[in-house]
């Protein structure tokens, strides 16, 4: 963002003309979320640019009928500064920080505010926060504890400063509604760590583009409704970023046409393999949402023992009986299935398999020895190479990923294009790491494991990570602690396969499905709330999800 907004500058576009933007686009989100006409906002204002939008802010609060407080970290040089300069001849009330030793005005500011704008600190803060800022900031979070602090929803969508907002905005409070600028004082927009003393917020408004960090944990959780403004920057700028935030309009555009003289062939032929006797309903649910999420037929491939038990709750897809042991599926169901693949459009792999012996050898003949070596008593002798199966476009899921980790060199048997779909256990067994590992660096992990591995990485969790090996990378908006449940995952992967066979690419499917699923997600929350919601929810509102992208 930093070069971006130097380059704009030296374009022509000022860095006053962005500043002037962003403080508008500030003032504009509190007032499309607050009655803000004859209300009390105090503004903490920063010495920087982030300071200098918090003032261009209480400008227009004021324009609009509020009644402003700048509290100002530093004195400002009106001769120097035209928003100070501004400000002063609106007459706005402006109280200095050195003035307030002991922050009574402070507090007395803070007792009486409807809403409280954090614009002390933008995206070159550097952690710990110490002396005064942390001193303003540890005054103003015991004066908002003081009045009867109520829970904030944490950050579940971004959305552009003039898109309508999904649901209702966040109840009226007896706490005032507090709004960051870019991001709460003390966040460090490159990892997400967080100062003790930030003040988490019910609204956050970044500009031109949002930042790595609003996407990590903790900091993330700290953002309320995160809100990206237009600062007028010039968007091929940013051409050389790889990374970026899946957005409805990108979806839309990936989304396959439904022309009225289709027929099911014309959205693809989709071949799931899963289920095993402790897990019918990973089977039933990977298909449902096949179905869901707009394939033309789906087969489902499972231990002929528990056909019974998924098809009847799922009549519209046709089922493929394989050979079971046990109730899971044995080593020789590979030929059983590579006689029924020709025609199909995409393969997934893995949902509720299990991990069983039989299993794992379906797997490994399924997949082809690619050149292994056997062990012959304390020798090794080279294996004879079986051929891998020509595969359709496969995505792999959940046990198909376990089984992948126990397998030697299990990245040359893939075919090229595969999606892999681990939460970050599964990613931390591929990689051979700890989960903590994976956390640490979710966008990092992700990118670099697909170049090195050649497939589609979707690394799920809070904000989903989407990496392709040409290193491009997006990033879902959506954290949503009611997607925390057995089955979620089941569903995202049927989703990803339907879309693989109406013909989206494997980055574009994958990504597509995420934003579709997260999206579901949101929609099953605003209905029915988070606790509870369980992923069969997620079938009923796919069919939504799609048609609310395709409509907006």
């Amino acid at each position: 963002m930093r070069r971006i907004e130097a380059a704009a500058d030296a374009a022509g576009h000022s860095y006053a003309a962005m500043m002037e933007q962003a403080g508008q686009a500030v003032a504009e989100a509190i007032t499309a979320r607050r009655e803000t006409r004859e209300r009390s906002v105090l503004v903490l204002v920063g010495p920087g640019n982030n300071g200098g939008d918090g003032l261009v802010a209480a400008r227009y609060l004021a324009e609009a009928g509020a009644r402003p407080a700048c509290y100002l970290l530093k004195p400002r040089d009106p001769a120097a500064d035209e928003n100070f300069r501004l400000a002063q001849e609106r007459g706005l009330s402006i109280v200095l920080a050195g003035e307030d030793g002991q922050r009574h005005q402070l507090r007395r500011l803070v007792r009486k505010a409807d809403v409280v704008v954090d614009a002390l600190l933008g995206t070159g803060a550097r952690l710990p926060l110490r002396g005064a800022l942390a001193e303003i900031l540890a005054s103003v979070g015991q004066a908002l504890a003081e009045r009867r602090e109520t829970p904030r929803r944490q950050l579940t969508t971004l959305i552009p400063s003039s898109a309508p907002v999904l649901g209702k905005g966040p109840a009226e409070r007896d706490r005032p509604f507090v709004v960051a600028v870019d991001g709460p004082s003390g966040l460090d927009y490159d990892n997400g760590a967080l100062d003790e003393a930030a003040l988490p917020a019910d609204l956050t408004v970044t500009f031109a583009y949002p930042k790595l960090g609003h996407f990590c944990f903790p900091g993330a959780g700290s953002l309320g409704e995160l809100v990206v403004a237009d600062i007028g920057a010039d968007p091929a700028l940013a051409d050389d970023v790889a990374l970026e935030v899946i957005t409805l309009e990108m979806v839309r555009e990936w989304l396959p046409l439904r022309p009225p003289d289709a027929h099911k062939g014309t959205f693809g032929k989709t071949l799931i393999v899963a289920g095993s006797i402790n897990y019918t309903g990973a089977a039933y649910l990977s298909g449902a949402a096949a179905t869901r999420a707009g394939a033309g037929l789906v087969t489902l491939a499972l231990p002929a023992s528990i056909h019974a038990a998924v098809a009847a709750r799922l009549a519209e897809a046709t089922y493929l009986l394989l050979p079971h042991e046990l109730g899971v599926v044995a080593s020789s169901a590979a030929p059983v299935l590579s006689e029924q693949m020709e025609g199909y459009d995409a393969l997934l792999l893995g949902p509720g398999l299990g991990r069983e012996r039989e299993t794992v050898a379906f797997v490994e003949s399924l997949l082809g020895s690619g050149g292994r070596r056997k062990r012959l008593g304390f020798a090794y002798a080279e294996e004879s190479e079986a051929p891998p199966l020509i595969l359709p476009p496969l995505v792999v899921d959940a046990d198909g990923l376990n089984i992948l980790a126990q397998m030697e060199s299990w990245q040359e048997r893939l075919p090229p294009g595969s999606i892999l779909t681990p939460h970050p256990g599964e990613m931390a067994r591929l990689m051979g790491c700890a989960i903590s590992d994976v956390q640490a660096g979710r966008v990092t992990v992700a990118r670099s494991q697909a170049v090195a591995w050649g497939q589609v990485i979707v690394l799920k969790g809070a904000f989903t990570v989407v990496a392709a090996p040409d290193g491009r990378t997006g990033i879902g908006p959506f954290a949503n602690a009611g997607l925390a449940t057995a089955g979620t995952g089941d569903v995202l992967a049927g989703t990803i396969v339907a879309l693989r066979a109406q013909g989206l690419g494997a980055f574009e499917a994958a990504a597509a499905s995420a934003y579709l699923h997260g999206l579901a997600g949101e929609l099953a929350r605003a209905e029915m709330g988070e606790a509870g919601m369980v992923a069969g929810d997620l079938l009923t509102y796919l069919p939504r999800a799609w048609q609310h992208v395709a409509s907006v």
